[in-house]
């Protein structure tokens, strides 16, 4: 039986509530990522922020300004303004079908791992994608 732990990513580039939303910014374009876990000081989880929290806000914006006031949009703003609290959770020890049939029913792109309120890990469509192709290719083999 598999678990979430077995195909989590564990490496995950975390931020902290009193970052600001460039660094957001810088985080999602390096990196190519859409999920960001908001921890604090400890590594306990406190919250999410994605790709589309970012777009939303910076369109919602630009609305409202003029060209000159584009520079610097969201240098001054801290993540824990905008960030997503309430996040639904995987343990690490969680069954995978669990895992997957969270995702199905709350229509949501990933679940921070968590362990005793420390982010281990996260578990995205991607790691769902790979595991299938690892399956795939095992069956195209045989």
């Amino acid at each position: 039986m598999l678990h979430v732990k077995d195909i989590m990513t564990q490496d995950v580039f975390v931020l902290y509530a009193n970052d600001d939303l460039d660094l957001v910014q810088t985080l999602i374009k390096s990196r190519h990522t859409r999920y960001i876990p908001i921890v604090d000081n400890k590594g306990f989880f406190v919250g999410l922020i994605t790709h589309r929290d970012l777009l939303s806000l910076t369109v919602s914006r630009l609305a409202t300004m003029n060209n000159n006031g584009h520079e610097g949009l969201n240098g001054h703003v801290p993540i824990r303004k905008i960030m997503q609290n309430g996040i639904l959770t995987a343990d690490p020890d969680m069954n995978l079908a669990t895992g997957l049939s969270i995702f199905l029913k709350n229509t949501v792109g990933c679940l921070p791992v968590v362990s005793k309120r420390k982010l281990v890990g996260i578990l995205t469509e991607a790691d769902f994608l790979r595991l299938t192709f690892d399956y795939l290719r095992i069956f195209e083999n045989e």
